[in-house]
């Protein structure tokens, strides 16, 4: 048996200023994507386990994965697309595909939609599984183009791998047992924000991931997914869709619309009410000052790496510094200018740095960068493994990496944009992250697993960047209107 198993991610913010390079999926090939996936937490590496379980012959023509940022560019797309039809081309007998679901190229809003149905060509009737992201939004097209789509369960996502297996489960079913399925897709007209997708504590999203486990023990269905969708993308489906797997049409149409119709009556509960920064910042110092151990968490989620963000606003740091708090430490902030300029310094050098704002966000205000003078200190690589539960094991590099001690904080400045999604982010320039009052992170969801249980405390802050929770600050033309919250006064029936 030939197995074709490849990993192709990217969450694409349309308004994101951030490219999207060929290096920037760190793209491997055959043998070095097979040694990239094999063990690793994600749906790839459960693919190659499965084919190893099956003694089948493997090709593992891709694996790529970019941080979300902006559009890619269509030659990139087409560049990265070609290995995996290739592949199938030339013949297999089952496709395992671990995708996003909102990936946007130039000229090709829907990727995935794209992609599948290059394969589907290259190869019909070879039964076709794909595992995606939570954060997908999710095209008939996909859904037309493959046999069976999963997603994950979780935000953070922890279950990737399980995501993988699941998806091999039903394609070996597919293979051994003369299995056939039908898929629905339902789209709720609800442009759900993503810090009510999380999955971690009580809400309308843990409630419908619990309805979705539920509806895949009833007789027939072999996959429920809620996609939450990835809001800050300018497309028609943009928003919450509902995937169902099942042995007919009308059993998967049933549960499709049995969890659509829960999620918008519930749909309140995917509306972010977002706080003004003085008042997060203001709940932050009370919490330093109340029993507990640990730094009082701060996560600027309007500039999350993870979503598209350039990682340079500085509102958040400012705001603190100025409202005199102290025992400051923040970062990752992306800078290259800064970090040269450190580097070149060296470490122990006294600077006074123009630090941030420096990357122009489409409809928003350029702010002057932030003065600050302090001291050098460790100038280092930027390289760490993650220890996890998110990409167990792997090397992250965010380029450059220098610290600098200034008065009220310490801040670690990098080449790259870069979530911090472990300890290490810190550790490797030298930093302990716990030893501080507060730690300012970049981030939304991804870092709470590491951060939060270390934390005495979690606030969350707005700035004004381009992965902000107020969706009424982005210019949408290509979004399928009305759609709630944007239009509150409208009512949904299922077509």
């Amino acid at each position: 048996m030939r197995i074709i198993a490849a990993r192709f991610n990217h969450e694409t913010n349309t308004f994101s200023p951030v490219n999207t390079p060929l290096d920037a999926f760190a793209p491997v090939f055959g043998e070095d994507a097979l040694a990239y996936g094999r063990g690793s937490a994600t749906a790839l590496g459960a693919f190659i386990e499965y084919a190893d379980m099956q003694g089948a012959e493997l090709v593992t023509p891709l694996a790529a994965t970019a941080n979300p940022s902006g559009p890619v560019s269509a030659e990139v797309f087409d560049a990265l697309a070609a290995p995996i039809i290739d592949a199938v081309t030339a013949g297999c007998d089952a496709i395992l595909l671990d995708l996003h679901g909102a990936m946007v190229a130039e000229g090709i809003d829907d990727c995935e939609g794209e992609l599948l149905a290059h394969v589907r060509q290259a190869a019909p009737g070879v039964p076709l599984g794909v595992a995606l992201d939570l954060h997908g939004n999710i095209t008939a097209r996909m859904v037309q183009n493959c046999d069976c789509i999963v997603g994950f369960k979780t935000y953070p996502h922890i279950d990737m791998f399980q995501t993988g297996r699941h998806v091999a489960q039903i394609v070996d079913a597919m293979l051994h047992k003369g299995l056939r399925t039908a898929m629905a897709l339902v789209h709720p007209p609800i442009l759900a924000q993503t810090l009510k997708m999380n999955t971690e504590e009580p809400g309308l999203m843990t409630d419908l991931v619990a309805a979705a486990r539920e509806g895949e023990a009833r007789d027939g269905v072999y996959a429920a997914t809620i996609f939450g969708g990835f809001p800050i993308a300018d497309l028609p489906e943009a928003g919450v869709s509902i995937v169902t797997v099942a042995k007919d049409a009308q059993t998967a149409r049933e549960l499709a619309d049995d969890l659509a119709r829960m999620a918008w009556d519930g749909r309140e509960g995917f509306v972010y009410d977002e706080e003004p920064l003085a008042q997060s910042l203001a709940k932050a110092v009370r919490a330093a000052d109340a029993p507990g151990e640990g730094p009082v968490l701060l996560l600027d989620h309007g500039d999350n790496c993870m979503s598209g963000g350039t990682c340079d606003t500085m509102d958040v740091l400012r705001a603190a510094l100025e409202a005199g708090m102290t025992g400051i430490i923040a970062g990752p902030i992306c800078d290259p200018q800064t970090v040269a300029r450190m580097s070149d310094a060296g470490p122990g050098a006294e600077i006074t740095v123009e630090l941030g704002n420096k990357v122009a966000l489409p409809g928003f205000e350029l702010k002057s960068p932030m003065k600050l003078t302090g001291i050098v200190g460790q100038v280092c690589d930027g390289t760490y493994v993650v220890r996890g539960p998110i990409y167990t094991g792997q090397t992250c590099q965010m380029g450059r990496s220098a610290v600098l001690h200034a008065e009220g904080a310490t801040v670690l400045v990098t080449e790259r944009p870069h979530e911090p999604w472990d300890l290490g982010v810190f550790g490797c320039a030298g930093i302990d992250p716990i030893a501080a009052r507060y730690l300012i992170l970049k981030s939304r969801m991804y870092c709470r697993p590491v951060f939060d249980p270390l934390s005495r405390a979690l606030i969350e802050c707005a700035s004004e960047g381009i992965t902000s929770s107020n969706l009424e600050l982005f210019p949408f033309r290509k979004l399928q209107r009305p759609i709630f919250p944007l239009d509150r006064d409208m009512g949904w029936e299922r077509c």
